[in-house]
């Protein structure tokens, strides 16, 4: 059941614990507010400190900041004053510097950084007298020590220059376009650069304080002295080929001839000029050039006769070919190697102008003997003298592989320079391709009559296969320059539309144009000696010539590989030349015909019979006449072919062995058959030779010297 008293009694007591808590926090509030004024008190008393403070800092601050700012600019004022008083004592404490200049000191110490570092103090102290006062004494003073110290320099980098470069020798510059064997090995340590590494550093740093606070004079100073270096360089290797080809070198035979160069090369003595020519004749390429030249001095010997018109200063000699092209060589390194060395000195912007200018004189000197022999090889072969042939064609070949070279060394200059050598290598190449058409044509139009009497190969003959022998070696650029000409270009195109030449690949179609134009002088060759063989009496005699000359043609082309390049362009060239031998065979030996007849056949002959031991006077009589004829028209046949000449000695012993077999086994059945029978009292009188006698009379023929 409720009871309400418990309940009353329970609010009672809640209402006593509230009624403690409003106590306490009535206590609470009034201690804040006891609080809260206090704090009022006190912030009130400082409000009053501080503004009495304030009243009296801020004057003392304001005079503080002030005297702050007179100490900053008194500081900025002391720091200008030392920097000024700096420059009015940069005259006075420079020019003993200036004045030594920036050459090596007697400890042998290189002042010309100390040099340089002046040279900055003086230009500052100028630029600021300059500003501020320009009429001072100080400025007329440091402008005077600047420039002083300005010519020291460029006097300095010209002596440094001058000292440091001399014309590269001569054994040096021969390492390099004609190396032995020992100097390849080590080709990579030879450098043709004269100046120490120390030195090109000091002209570096000359060079880039004279650009950037002086002039340019020194540019033209290096072009000058590096530019006379390089042409002394080229002018001393010139004048000494020169005198290694000895004072004649248009003369036919000299001691300096190609041929006694080869067979003396290990005879030299120890001297300087010995051992120059020596190291000329070392390098490999050198073997085609002398190949060359021998041929060269061998169709000068032969073509004699027909350089009429032609004075010797117009001939050019072998030497001249080497020497241009040694020459050229040596430009083209020696080029290079300045090209290298200016870029550390000069201004990248003035290095194009002043490498041409570098190089102008030396490079002329080149091009002027390349267009000398090109205007003398010119004249020489429209003299027909084609032996020059032989000279241009080393010099295209070898300009051929070295102006990509040269090109790019100068492909900064202007394009007279670039084209320098371009233009002499077009002149040759017009002049080679003339040349070869001229050829041709002289051999169409050869009116010499003079023939060799005992039917030796003639002297055209020679002249030519040693003309052509030298176009193996210059198969490429042959070819190219034929390749120009629409006869040529047409065979050629012709050949591989039919499939002739298919596969085969540029190089290989240079030798098929080669191969042509073989085939093209061959064969006026051979039609001129064919109509020159006519002027011989004998018909035999013909035979002989135009063997000898066929034999020695196909075996002269074999030997020298041209028969290769022929045979692209028509197979059945060595068959067609083989058949032509033959033929030649064949008709001589109806120069037996009469004798043969005389002695056979037997069986028409008296006493043909077998069992026959008892001749008739008739028989007696026309025995004894078919042995008088027999020993007179091989009496005949040797006199006369005694006088033959057949050169090839393999061919002689064939032709030797031919006659044997024709004639031998015919007389020697003869033979065996009438000298059996007794019909004369004196048979020593007609049986005059047996059938080893008769071998050999035929070992004598075609030898004058049997």
């Amino acid at each position: 059941m409720y009871d309400p008293s418990e309940k009353r009694i329970d609010i009672e007591n809640k209402l006593e614990r509230e009624m403690k808590n409003l106590k306490i926090l009535k206590e609470k509030v009034t201690r804040c507010n006891h609080l809260t004024k206090g704090m009022k008190k006190i912030l009130s008393s400082s409000d009053n400190r501080l503004a009495h403070l304030e009243e009296t800092i801020l004057p003392i601050y304001k005079q503080t900041g002030s005297l702050q700012n007179q100490y900053r600019n008194l500081k900025h004022t002391l720091k200008v004053l030392d920097h000024v008083i700096v420059f009015y004592d940069t005259s006075k404490q420079m020019e003993p510097i200036i004045r030594a200049g920036p050459s090596i000191n007697i400890n042998g110490e290189s002042r010309l950084q100390n040099f340089l570092q002046a040279m900055e103090k003086l230009q500052s102290a100028m630029e600021y007298f300059r500003t501020h006062n320009a009429d001072s004494a100080e400025y007329c003073k440091a402008k005077s020590l600047y420039n002083l110290g300005a010519d020291a320099l460029n006097k300095e980098f010209k002596e440094l220059l001058n000292h440091n470069s001399e014309p590269v020798p001569l054994l040096t510059l021969l390492d390099i376009v004609s190396p032995t064997e020992e100097t390849e090995r080590k080709s990579e340590s030879i450098s043709l650069s004269q100046i120490p590494e120390h030195i090109y550093i000091e002209l570096q740093n000359i060079a880039a304080w004279l650009k950037e606070n002086y002039s340019n004079e020194y540019v033209e100073v290096y072009v000058s002295i590096r530019g006379n270096i390089l042409f002394k360089s080229i002018q001393h290797l010139k004048e000494h080929y020169q005198s290694s080809s000895g004072s004649s070198v248009h003369s036919n035979v000299s001691v300096h001839s190609p041929v006694l160069r080869m067979k003396f090369r290990h005879e030299s003595s120890s001297s300087g000029s010995s051992k120059l020519i020596h190291y000329l004749f070392e390098k490999k390429t050198k073997k085609m050039l002398l190949r060359s030249s021998s041929s060269t001095e061998h169709l000068y010997f032969t073509s004699s006769n027909r350089r009429s018109g032609i004075l010797a200063e117009d001939v050019v000699d072998e030497q001249e070919m080497v020497n241009y092209l040694m020459c050229f060589t040596a430009l083209q390194k020696m080029m290079q190697n300045e090209k290298l060395q200016m870029s550390g000195i000069i201004p990248l912007n003035a290095q194009s102008n002043a490498f041409e200018s570098l190089v102008e004189n030396a490079l002329n000197l080149v091009v002027q003997d390349g267009e000398s022999i090109a205007t003398r090889a010119k004249k020489c072969i429209s003299h027909h003298e084609f032996s020059t042939l032989l000279i241009v064609f080393p010099i295209l070949k070898q300009l051929q592989l070295m102006l990509p070279e040269y090109k790019e060394t100068v492909k900064e200059c202007s394009e007279d320079v670039i084209s320098k050598f371009s233009a002499t290598y077009d002149i040759l190449h017009s002049i080679a391709a003339k040349a070869l058409d001229d050829f041709v044509e002289s051999l169409h139009s050869d009116s010499n009559t003079r023939l060799p009497q005992d039917g030796t190969v003639h002297e055209l003959t020679s002249n030519t296969l040693v003309f052509l022998e030298q176009l193996f070696d210059f198969a490429d650029m042959i070819g190219g320059i034929l390749a120009q000409k629409f006869e040529y270009n047409n065979a050629l195109t012709i050949a591989l539309i039919s499939q002739l030449v298919a596969g085969y690949g540029e190089r290989d179609k240079n030798k098929i144009i080669l191969g042509m134009y073989i085939q093209k002088v061959l064969n006026e060759l051979h039609q001129t000696l064919c109509n020159k063989s006519k002027l011989y009496s004998d018909i035999y005699l013909q035979t002989i010539f135009r063997l000898n000359n066929t034999h020695q043609i196909l075996k002269s082309i074999k030997q020298s590989g041209l028969l290769d390049f022929v045979l692209l362009s028509r197979p059945d060239f060595e068959t067609y030349y083989l058949k032509m031998i033959n033929d030649d065979k064949e008709t001589y030996t109806h120069s037996w015909k009469k004798i043969l007849e005389n002695i056979w056949p037997l069986d028409v002959l008296p006493g043909a019979n077998a069992g026959v031991s008892k001749l008739k006077d008739k028989d007696r009589a026309v025995i004894k006449e078919k042995f008088a004829s027999f020993n007179k028209y091989m009496e005949e046949i040797v006199k006369l072919q005694h006088g033959y000449y057949i050169a090839d000695e393999e061919l002689r012993n064939n032709m030797k062995e031919d006659n044997k077999n024709l004639l031998l086994p015919k007389y020697k059945e003869f033979y065996e058959k009438y000298t059996s029978l007794s019909f004369t009292k004196n048979p020593k009188k007609y049986i005059k030779y047996t059938p080893e006698q008769v071998s050999s009379l035929i070992d004598q023929l075609f030898d004058v010297a049997a």
